[in-house]
Order: C-alpha cells, then structure tokens, then sequence
C-alpha cells in the first residue's frame, strides 16, 4: 500500500514496486488521477493495482484505510507518503489546515502503521516506509507544525525500529530534502531562493529508499550525498547553516499562508 500516490514521491514507488512485480494498492484523494495510474501500472507491468480513494487528514477515512490494511492477507509493504506544507506562522497560517497537517502527518502514519503490523508480524515479514523530510531536524520559522511533525515521523520509525528487532518487520524513515514534486509547486512561490543544486529528482529519492530497504540499512534514509551533509551540520553544526536559515526564513515569511 502506498498513500499520496497519485503524484511525486509516492507515484514513483508505486511504479517503481510495479515494474518489480508487485501488485500495489494506491491510495489518494485525486480519484481520476489515481484510476489512470493504476490503468498504467495494470498495462506496463501486468500487476494488480487498486485505488482506494481517501482523504487521510480526515478521521473516517483514516479509520476506512485501516480497516483495509488489517484486511490485506497479502501485504508486504507499507509506504506512509501522503502529506503536505503550509506557509505562514502559527499565529497567521490558517488554523484548519495546520489541523489538517496533524491529524495527516502524525495521526494517520500512526493508525495506519498499527494496522499493518499484526499481519506483518504474524508472517514475520514486511517493510514500513515513512516519508519524512530533512526538515526534521532544521526548526524553521513559517513552517513550524511541518518540520515538527516531519520530526514526528522519524522519530517514531527510530523507535519503532527497536521495538521490532528480531520480528522480520524492517521500519525506514526516508527523510528527503528538496525534491522535483508537486509538493512545492502547490505553495506557490515554494522554489523561490532554493538553488537548482539543492534539487534531487523523485526517482532518485526513491531508488535509494528501496536499495536501503532491501539491504536492510540503517532506519533513517537521506538520498543524496548533499542531504547527508546538510543533516550532519544541522546535527553537529547548526551554526554553519543560521545564515543560510534565516535568509530562508525572509523568503518564506514573505508568502501568503495557506
């Protein structure tokens, strides 16, 4: 199952797992988008693939897509992908929509995950996929419950990872930086000041979470050897970046909020 998977992130795992012979069940608020990639993937690579049409920032559907997964006999993955940003303060940016982004980025990764883990652990077998962000570890002013619950996201694989040693259910917390998705495009201005180095393409993002997962590598994955640097700094060396930060900041205060 791969949620957020009619577009970036999510449509490359779901092609990606496809062309590998995986059936795979997508699921997305877009119906018609998410109906003609799973006509694709059925025509390019003669596989199952189902929609499940859901709003995961909404209880119901939340608790419609768990039911699913304890009903999936079959499942080997979970690739938690939905999610989505916001611009503006706390105390400007639109109250609903940070709502929104909780109950998606930390309630729904958390239901969705106890779903799928009896049946995983019963077969002792399967792979949880998070996608978090590199964001997680920069505290950024105007992106406040982003970065917060990205943080979230892979703290709960870090510690999920230890709750399962020796189970056969292996947890990854992909934590890319800036990628070539819709996501930004849909802030607006969301590239504005971003350089084009900074950029890694989707695909890329996802053949390293898979090559990771499959040699059953470390918990946290950053694609990139840029990204690894960035995260070590913002570890070890914060104060290298703060000049970066706050001019970063300027640019995105300056942006309507949702």
């Amino acid at each position: 199952m791969i949620t957020g998977a009619s577009s970036g992130i999510g449509r490359v795992f779901a092609h990606r797992l496809a062309a590998s012979g995986h059936d795979v069940l997508l699921v997305a608020r877009d119906a018609a988008r998410l109906d003609a990639e799973c006509a694709a993937l059925r025509a390019a690579h003669g596989v199952e693939a189902t929609a499940l049409i859901a709003d995961l920032s909404d209880d119901a559907d939340i608790a419609r897509v768990a039911d699913r997964l304890r009903s999936e006999s079959r499942l080997t993955m979970l690739v938690s992908n939905a999610g989505f940003g916001t611009r503006g303060t706390i105390e400007t940016a639109d109250p609903a929509g940070q709502s929104r982004m909780l109950r998606l980025h930390v309630q729904a990764t958390h239901e969705l995950v106890h779903a799928a883990l009896p049946g995983m652990l019963t077969r002792r077998n399967g792979t949880i996929i998070v996608v978090a962000s590199v964001a997680s570890w920069s505290p950024t002013a105007g992106n406040v419950n982003y970065n917060a619950t990205k943080a979230y996201q892979r703290m709960y694989c870090e510690a999920l990872a230890h709750e399962l040693e020796e189970t056969g259910v292996q947890v990854q917390a992909l934590c890319p930086g800036f990628t070539y998705t819709e996501f930004h495009d849909r802030l607006g201005n969301g590239r504005k000041g971003i350089p084009g180095w900074a950029w890694l393409p989707a695909d890329r993002v996802v053949d390293e979470s898979l090559a990771q997962a499959r040699a059953r590598g470390p918990v946290v994955c950053v694609p990139g050897k840029r990204f690894k640097l960035i995260v070590f700094l913002l570890k070890y060396a914060p104060w290298m970046l703060g000049s970066l930060r706050q001019r970063y900041r300027r640019d995105r205060l300056k942006v309507t909020p949702e």
